[in-house]
């Protein structure tokens, strides 16, 4: 059966040669692994997971056992990386769809040995990626308090260290001085894990933000000190955004971010139709609450779209959205499942006319940092609250 027509495109090979493009910045010094948690940013799971590993990619990310394995049923050879951890109960599934949890919980360690220990799983034959804080307060473990997991790593074990990661939460930042600080700390767990006469094969660190500052060469060195290898978990750039830099970015632009806004490109196009265009006079109200009362007589167009499919209903009489490659502003409210646009400007809207409510028509391009900026909030959350019932078409 036909949808409903409110729908999100995704250029497949757009992700790819984002994909490609950013590898390309982070070799010789890094791998990367590709985020594809929270259904891919919203872009989805289904068409972006095995778009980036078609792409290169070797490593995908996912936020829980659950979206693992998702992930594993869509691409058998990758590695899948389980980012927020394991909860009790979880452990029997990442070892049944070869997941790879992330830890710093003893009893995270606990539920993979216990699962482990159910199956017969050998010894050194669960990888385990250990999460430190290095300052900022969210998940992993602190550096003074390493010891008693370390300790779980025994030769007995079927738990083996195979990475240590952790989170950068300034890499945005031009001066640098915090993530600076944060890799210090990190240097000395380092040490103590080394003390404790352990080895890993990997140093995951920082996202996006990190490798288009140039840092992916700082990684790796301390990466090498250590005899591992560097990985970053690369986010939103994958999908053709460049994450929020430090203004002072804009003075002395790395090399790398420069290159990166030249050749990204925008991954998900966001578009409905009209469904209704009809002639107002003035004094009309437009939606709930009468927030908007023309003053001339207008044309305004119904759209089918609405804060169920993830338009904000911020957005309401300021904002506007494309149709006849033009801007046409919302007006009144944005309801549940639909909104409404002015058009009194633009001739040959009518039903069926396409609308762009995220993406570029004519010479016109609304981002999600437009949206954002609008709405008071970021990006992230842009891609990630538009509905599942908002069907996405690989294109």
């Amino acid at each position: 059966m036909p949808t409903r027509p409110c729908w999100v495109e995704i250029r497949t090979r757009a992700l790819e040669e984002d994909f490609r493009f950013l590898a390309g910045l982070a070799a010789p010094h890094a791998e990367l692994l590709a985020i594809v948690k929270a259904d891919a940013y919203g872009h989805s799971l289904s068409v972006c997971a095995p778009a980036v590993v078609r792409a290169g990619a070797r490593w995908l990310g996912v936020a829980s056992a659950e979206e693992g394995v998702a992930a594993r049923a869509l691409c058998s050879e990758a590695r899948v990386l389980v980012i927020g951890g394991v909860f009790p109960g979880q452990g029997v599934e990442v070892l049944k769809h070869n997941l790879t949890a992330v830890a710093w919980e003893p009893y995270q360690l606990d539920e993979l040995e216990a699962a482990a220990h159910a199956v017969g799983a050998p010894a050194g034959s669960v990888p385990v990626h250990l999460e430190i804080d290095t300052g900022m307060s969210r998940q992993g473990a602190s550096p003074d308090a390493l010891a008693p997991l370390l300790a779980r790593f025994t030769p007995e074990s079927a738990l083996r260290l195979e990475a240590v990661m952790t989170h950068l939460f300034a890499a945005d930042e031009a001066d640098g001085t915090v993530t600076a600080e944060q890799l210090v700390r990190l240097d000395e767990a380092l040490g103590r894990i080394a003390s404790a006469g352990l080895f890993t094969d990997w140093l995951s660190v920082g996202g996006s933000a990190a490798l288009l500052a140039g840092q992916a060469s700082t990684i790796a060195a301390m990466a090498a000190r250590h005899g591992m290898r560097a990985m970053i978990r690369l986010g939103l750039a994958l999908y053709g955004l460049i994450p929020y830099f430090d203004p002072q970015f804009e003075h002395e632009e790395p090399a790398l971010l420069a290159a990166a806004r030249a050749a990204l490109q925008p991954v998900l196009t966001w578009k409905t139709r009209v469904t209704g265009v009809r002639a107002i006079p003035a004094g009309a109200v437009v939606g709930y609450n009468s927030t908007f009362v023309a003053t001339e007589p207008m044309r305004v167009a119904l759209l089918a779209v609405g804060y169920a499919d993830g338009l904000d209903r911020r957005l309401g009489n300021r904002f506007s959205l494309l149709v006849g490659g033009q801007r046409a502003p919302l007006v009144g409210r944005i309801s549940m499942d639909q909104a409404v646009l002015d058009v009194t400007e633009i001739p040959g809207v009518e039903p069926g006319s396409e609308v762009v409510i995220l993406g570029s028509q004519g010479g016109e391009n609304l981002t999600a940092f437009d949206h954002a900026r609008a709405s008071g909030t970021i990006p992230w959350e842009v891609f990630t609250r538009i509905g599942q019932r908002v069907p996405r078409i690989a294109v």
